[in-house]
């Protein structure tokens, strides 16, 4: 139907295409999950930027969007206004040379233009927070990637992390934004897998001991698992620390997500 009445002087998809950059203004193009829902929680998302190796593992980001709008949640973006460590060429997954992107400009992709600067969320307007992984996480959101158990976290982050959990308030992570927790909330049991590579399918499996390094306590689960650290209430689960099939990490998502959800009460 929008196509016919497109359809004229110029051709439909160009016409679409019009019409398109017409509808997104900075700010209007929200998710569909994003309207406020009676009764279910609030849910905070802090992402790192946006592609595997220098922000937010999309998949992890799209899988937690997924599982919280089905449980009924309502949802607002975070990220902070920094520049990035650096860009990766994901098809080389080199640095790209004389490249720079800021961090939540990267981020709006995935939230789809509906963000906020990580400085204005307060553990007050939420009654959880989930950080997704990828390798932003441990080199935008902390410097784990170069100073490993020396490493330092952006201070909106820390400040979000230890808010939440002074009030007492559900903290999700997957993949390798465990190391966020433990690094803040010392103590804090979480896991990114196994602790051994197993021949390759967990390839990353000597986080687990920058994990203790760190000062957290890591707990070995399988990728369609969840951890939950129910005094500290932080849930983690492995997502792409492990080889898999994808919907394996989905499911290990959802155990988290839902878990997370649980520990609301709502």
């Amino acid at each position: 139907m929008l196509l016919g009445r497109l359809a004229g002087s110029r051709p439909p998809l160009a016409a679409l295409g019009l019409l398109l950059l017409r509808r997104v203004p900075a700010g209007h193009a929200p998710l569909h999950c994003s309207a406020q829902r009676l009764g279910g929680a609030r849910v905070a998302v802090v992402l790192s930027g946006c592609g595997v190796y220098d922000g937010t593992e999309i998949h992890e980001a799209s899988a937690i969007l997924v599982h919280l709008s089905r449980g009924g949640a309502s949802i607002q973006m975070y990220a902070p206004n920094i520049s990035q460590m650096h860009v990766i060429d994901h098809t080389k997954g080199q640095p790209a040379e004389g490249e720079s992107r800021n961090v939540l400009t990267e981020s709006a992709r995935i939230a789809r233009g509906k963000i906020s600067d990580l400085g204005k969320l307060t553990a007050n307007d939420f009654d959880a927070v989930i950080f997704p992984g990828g390798f932003g996480a441990a080199k935008n959101l902390s410097t784990f990637a170069v100073d490993g158990k020396d490493c330092k976290v952006n201070g909106d982050v820390e400040r979000v992390l230890k808010d939440f959990h002074k009030a007492g308030k559900p903290i999700g992570l997957c993949c390798i934004s465990p190391i966020l927790a433990a690094k803040v909330l010392p103590g804090t049991e979480v896991t990114v897998g196994h602790e051994e590579e197993q021949g390759g399918k967990w390839p990353y499996a000597g986080t687990a001991g920058a994990i203790k390094a760190l000062g957290g306590k890591h707990q070995i689960k399988e990728v369609t698992e969840a951890h939950v650290d129910t005094k500290n209430k932080v849930v983690t689960t492995p997502a792409f620390m492990c080889e898999t099939e994808l919907h394996h990490i989905f499911d290990g998502i959802g155990a988290m997500v839902k878990n997370v959800l649980k520990l609301t009460g709502k």
